[in-house]
This record gives structure tokens, sequence and C-alpha cells, in this order.
């Protein structure tokens, strides 16, 4: 019988790219679901900032995937500008069906080789690998916009609030950091029902913070 999980991503993300790159590391007999969904949508409901409109966090994230890429020895290469607006991939990885293949050509145009998908002609060069003749009319069906919009409201109902992340018996998994904790809840599925792990799920909070401005 296979386990089954979401996977829910952005293309803007390096580090939903990383995650990709590691699926291989993931147990055959586990059942892979690709959502491609906007993140921009889960920042506004969550409230919360992405990593590249925090400046000093926005230079850090580059050269920290740059680095770890190389350490890993997986193509990378940052676009020439980022963030971009990924709307068009999105929407064009689940007109053609968001299948592993699919997905992998995006990544590797986007962040393998860093191509300029936030141009018209970088756009055009993917859609030409992919095989896409009228892209304009690919990514503009009704169906294609409702389905992004279904998978982001579908991320939000299930508890994720960042990318990628894996969703596994309602348990969700963020970020590139916690493949590995992923992969060991699927070989022990009591990893997460130890007495101190359902402690921390239920610590109370001590102090809120407060609204302020620096020298207020």
């Amino acid at each position: 019988m296979l386990d089954k999980a979401s996977w829910y991503f952005d293309f803007i993300s390096p580090y939903a790219y990383l995650q990709f790159k590691h699926f291989r590391k993931l147990p055959e007999s586990l059942e892979i679901s690709l959502h491609p969904i906007l993140y921009a949508g889960l920042l506004a409901h969550w409230e919360t900032k992405g990593p590249a409109e925090v400046p000093e966090k926005r230079r850090q994230t580059y050269q920290f995937c740059d680095w770890y890429a190389q350490k890993l020895g997986i193509a990378f290469k940052t676009p020439p500008a980022h963030p971009f607006n990924p709307l068009k991939l999105l929407r064009l990885a689940i007109s053609q069906g968001a299948s592993h293949e699919i997905v992998e050509t995006i990544f590797d145009y986007t962040w393998g080789e860093g191509g300029d998908v936030h141009t018209d002609d970088g756009f055009l060069i993917l859609c030409k690998r992919l095989g896409v003749s009228d892209p304009d009319s690919a990514i503009s069906s009704k169906s294609v916009k409702e389905a992004l919009k279904t998978n982001t409201e579908q991320a939000i109902e299930n508890g994720v609030y960042g990318i990628p992340s894996f969703v596994y018996n309602k348990t969700v998994f963020w970020g590139f950091d916690c493949t590995d904790m992923f992969i060991e809840t699927l070989q022990d599925p009591n990893l997460l029902l130890t007495s101190e792990m359902q402690r921390l799920a239920n610590l109370p909070t001590a102090q809120e913070r407060k609204e302020s401005k620096l020298g207020s």
C-alpha cells in the first residue's frame, strides 16, 4: 500500500528547487502529488513577509542557496532578477498537468540555469522547451486560473504557511531543512507522538510581542 503526501510549492522559491532535487531520497513507496501554489497568497493570509522582502535576509538567502547547492553538487544559478512574478510559471505548470517532468523542466530552467523568466523572451524559451506553442491561451484558461486558486486555498486549509511544504497525515513539514525529518516520520510514524513532541506541539506562550517602533 502506497503512502501519500502532498507537496506545495512555488517556482519563486530556491528552497523549493533544492527540495525538489532531493525527491530521490524519498521512499519509492511514497506517492507525491505536486501542487503549484501562489506564495504571495500564503503571505497575505498569514500576514507575513517573504525572505526577499527583508533586505538582509534576501541577500543571505541568495548567497546561502548558491553556496549550499555547490556543496550538494546541484546545478544552481539565481535568475537575473528576483523576486519575480511567478504567475505565468505556475499557470504554465498547471496547464501541462504539473507532472514531475514538467515541474522539473521549469525548475531547471529557472534555478538550474538562471533563466530570465520575468521577461517575455525568457518565458517563451521555456515554453518552447515544453512544446507549448500557444502559451498565452494555455495560461489564460479559466480552469487553469481556478486550479491555482484552489491549490492555494487548499494549502491554507491544510495549515501550510510557507514553501516548500509536504503535508502528510495532516502534518505540515515546511522547508528544505525539514526534508530529513519528513523522511524519518515516514519511516517511524510515532516520531511526532512522543511525550516531548506532544509537549512542544502544545507549548504555552509566555509573552506576545507588541507592535512597536524603535525610538518611540
